[in-house]
């Protein structure tokens, strides 16, 4: 899959990096093992951060400067890496969905940066495109309906959107038939050793808890 990012997001964040990454996975609904490793970070994040801390984490701090950068309020269409720990922090469960979603949604947590998974099988074309939602742009976010994506940043294949960091689209969300696994990293902080050492630990969590095989992730800019 080629990734392409625009010259839109180009101009509000000239230091953004991200990672494209993808394995062939056997998916599945539950991994206690997995849970054991999101339930231990969650304890650790609640005696270290806060609701008003988590926001100063770089890769969050980062994706909020963008999102005001390009004319959206990052307190009403929070980034998903910043909504979860927010939900840790507050003594909520988690959504529980499927083993490769919630071994994405573990990855975010520990880096901070909004990642968007989705089935490679169901993408229309071989490119994807970042820029930033127009007005009026339809969009079905996972589990929310049409949402808004003006002045978001948003990844389109050759039919329309299919990711933001606030929400992923219904069109290429991931399943218990998934088994193309590919995943974006939004380092919006430009730290590229970050974004590496987050593509990585994606990589491992695939092979440790979805049979992952082939795995491989490269930059983009």
């Amino acid at each position: 899959m080629k990734v392409i990012v625009s010259n839109e997001i180009e101009q509000v964040c000239p230091a953004f990096v991200g990672a494209c990454v993808e394995a062939d996975v056997e998916n599945s609904a539950f991994s206690a093992a997995l849970w054991q490793e999101i339930n231990a970070l969650g304890d650790e994040y609640r005696q270290t951060l806060t609701t008003e801390s988590l926001k100063l984490l770089p890769g969050i701090a980062a994706t909020r400067q963008v999102y005001k950068a390009c004319g959206k309020d990052p307190s009403r269409y929070r980034p998903a890496s910043e909504a979860l720990i927010r939900r840790m922090l507050q003594g909520k469960e988690l959504y529980q969905i499927d083993t490769l979603v919630d071994l994405i949604n573990l990855a975010s947590i520990r880096f901070g940066y909004s990642i968007g998974g989705f089935d490679a099988s169901k993408f229309v074309g071989d490119t994807l495109t970042l820029g930033v939602g127009r007005a009026g742009e339809p969009y079905e976010g996972i589990g929310r309906g049409l949402i808004n994506i003006e002045g978001l940043p948003v990844y389109r294949d050759a039919e329309g959107g299919v990711g933001t960091p606030t929400s992923d689209n219904e069109r290429t969300k991931i399943d218990l038939n998934t088994r193309h696994l590919l995943v974006l990293i939004n380092g919006y902080d430009g730290n590229e050793q970050r974004v590496t050492e987050n593509a990585e630990f994606i990589l491992r969590l695939a092979v440790q808890y979805a049979n992952g095989t082939n795995g491989r992730y490269m930059l983009y800019r």
